[in-house]
């Protein structure tokens, strides 16, 4: 197997530079970017079978926000900071993928 120079590129790993094959795929990634706390997302497809709160309510971290059912199990979605109800995406019922936002905070 030969492989061109452009298919070659040097990358960082623990402050050292390495020259290797980078693949296609590697190339076309989405850049990595940190999770949005004002967000909460569906960490698994699921349904949602209760939502505890309502838009314009005020909530602690650590509050309950909604329950989503995925593998027969029970899911109690937290709030990760204080902040306000913003906007609600979803209803109860819905079934949901993973990574759709279901709650936005202010």
């Amino acid at each position: 197997m030969t492989t061109s120079n452009e298919d070659m590129d040097f990358i960082n790993i623990n402050s050292g530079l390495y020259k290797t094959r980078i693949s296609k795929s590697f190339k076309n990634r989405k850049a990595y970017k940190p999770a949005d706390p004002r967000l909460v997302l569906s960490f698994i497809p699921g349904t949602i079978i209760e939502i505890m709160v309502k838009e314009g309510q005020p909530v602690k971290k650590g509050d309950d926000l909604m329950i989503l059912d995925a593998m027969k199990m029970k899911n109690r979605l937290k709030c990760s900071m204080d902040g306000i109800v913003k906007k609600i995406t979803v209803e109860k019922g819905a079934r949901v993928p993973k990574g759709i936002v279901l709650i936005e905070l202010e």
